[in-house]
């Protein structure tokens, strides 16, 4: 039985207020995919050139702490430079570890989602495909906008996930080797208001699927099943003053955190 939405929220989501926020002023960074390996929490956001006038993104950075307060820069991970079949847009990207190895999903060109393999969280990472992963042209991919935002999932029975796509939720089950997939593309239904930046996390045997919605707000559904339908729930944060958002929402030390991003860096450096 799915608990109703403002029980869920509750118990689930609290936004950090250990930190200074926000907590990366070396850069201008956005879109932050948090993870934890081990006792340490990562975060893998984009990275907006400081001459930035409009999404210039060439490289990935990885952040990392273990008191939530002090962060190290562990500098560039993976870069279009690394990519023999991209040459731009090195947007919003995710990570997940299996097997002892840490795989990197990110997208390229807004239309093409790649994978990335190193033996460390921090990389340097590795193309093994020399191609993309899946893209907005693969068979049964549906999206109208761009093909971007990858989220991955593993399940409690090993079962792996990538979300992804504009408007409609797109899905796919990896394989066990976590660089492909079985060739079946998934239209997530119910996610009512989706624009982009679905991320998946599971609580108490229930799926949550949160998402940038339409409205500019970080929204979110509920599923007993990683692939829906889908049955929407309400508000997780509200608008920000960046135009977009893109968020993450993890478990660290018996503490929910919600990550996010907006303009207060930049307006802090133009004052």
């Amino acid at each position: 039985m799915i608990r109703s939405a403002t029980a869920i929220l509750t118990l689930l989501i609290t936004i950090s207020v250990s930190g200074q926020n926000p907590f990366i002023t070396n850069m201008y960074t956005a879109d932050p995919s948090a993870r934890v390996f081990n006792d340490t929490l990562y975060v893998y956001p984009s990275h907006d050139q400081d001459t930035a006038t409009l999404f210039s993104m060439e490289d990935w950075h990885v952040f990392s702490t273990t008191d939530m307060k002090n962060w190290t820069d562990h500098g560039v991970a993976f870069s279009l430079d690394d990519i023999s079949w991209a040459s731009s847009q090195a947007w919003a990207p995710d990570c997940i570890d299996r097997n002892g190895k840490y795989y990197f999903y990110y997208p390229v060109e807004s239309s093409k989602i790649g994978v990335a393999v190193s033996d460390k969280p921090t990389g340097p990472f590795k193309d093994p495909l020399d191609s993309a992963l899946i893209h907005i042209k693969s068979k049964g991919a549906y999206c109208t906008r761009d093909f971007i935002d990858p989220c991955v999932f593993i399940d409690d029975d090993g079962q792996a996930y990538l979300y992804m796509g504009q408007l409609v939720v797109n899905a796919i089950k990896l394989n066990e080797d976590m660089i492909s997939y079985d060739g079946q593309v998934y239209l997530l239904q119910g996610t009512d208001g989706f624009f982009e930046a679905s991320w998946m996390h599971k609580y108490n045997g229930n799926y949550y699927l949160s998402y940038a919605a339409t409205s500019g707000k970080i929204e979110y559904c509920m599923s007993d099943n990683p692939l829906g339908p889908f049955q929407y729930k309400g508000v997780v944060l509200e608008e920000m003053n960046s135009g977009t958002n893109h968020h993450s929402i993890v478990e660290y030390n018996n503490q929910w955190y919600l990550f996010y991003h907006n303009a207060d860096l930049y307006f802090k450096k133009s004052s």
